[in-house]
C-alpha cells in the first residue's frame, strides 16, 4: 500500500499528537487530513516550521497541566454532602452515580468534568464517608472526599417497640381462588 509522511497540526486519536511526523496511507492524507488542515506534507519548508509547532505543543501541554493542577486543588478543598432516601432499617432506595457527582461538582465547585474521568466501579449505596479518584490529566489525579447521609435517620429499637406496643394489625395477603 502506498503511504506518505505528514506532520500533524493537532491531536488525532489513534494517530498522533501535534507536531508528530507520522506515516499514513496516501488516500487518508489526500482526502481527509490535508483538506481539513489537520496535517501538512513533509517538505523542507514544513520541516523548518516543525520547531514552531513543537513550541506550540509544549506551551499547550504546560497550560493543560497547570489547569489540571488548579482543578485538583479546588476538588481537594471541596466538602460535598449527598443525601439518600433510606428505609427504616437504613437500606438505601437509590444510589449515587458518577453522573450525580459530576453534576454536583459543576454546580458547587464550578468544575466541568466528563463522568468517565471518575474511577467509580459501581454506584454508591451506603452512607458514610467515601473517596473517588478523578483522573484530570495523565500526570494529575485528584481525590474527592464526600459524605453520604440518610435523608431519614433510621429508627432505634426503642422507638420501634413503642410503635408496636399500641394496637396494630399486621396486614395479610389475600388468597385468590
Amino acid at each position: 500500500m502506498p503511504s506518505t509522511e505528514i506532520i500533524l497540526t493537532e491531536n488525532i486519536p489513534g494517530l498522533g499528537s501535534e507536531a508528530d511526523v507520522v506515516r499514513v496511507r496516501r488516500g487518508y492524507a489526500r482526502n481527509f487530513l490535508l483538506p481539513h488542515g489537520k496535517a501538512y506534507e513533509v517538505t523542507p519548508a514544513t520541516m523548518r516550521q516543525l520547531d514552531n509547532l513543537k513550541g506550540k505543543r509544549a506551551e499547550r501541554e504546560a497550560r493543560e497541566l497547570n489547569e489540571a493542577e488548579d482543578v485538583a486543588r479546588r476538588i481537594g478543598k471541596s466538602k460535598l454532602v449527598f443525601t439518600l432516601e433510606t428505609g427504616e432499617t437504613g437500606k438505601a432506595f437509590g444510589s449515587i452515580t458518577a453522573n450525580d457527582i459530576v453534576i454536583r461538582l459543576k454546580n458547587e465547585v464550578g468544575v466541568e468534568l466528563d463522568r468517565h474521568t471518575l474511577s467509580l466501579e459501581h454506584p454508591i449505596k451506603a452512607t458514610g464517608e467515601h473517596e473517588v479518584a478523578i483522573r484530570l490529566h495523565h500526570d494529575v489525579t485528584a481525590t474527592l472526599k464526600f459524605q453520604v447521609k440518610s435523608a431519614t435517620e433510621p429508627k432505634s429499637d426503642v422507638e420501634e417497640t413503642a410503635e408496636i406496643g399500641g394496637k396494630s394489625r399486621i396486614p395479610r395477603k389475600r388468597e385468590t381462588k
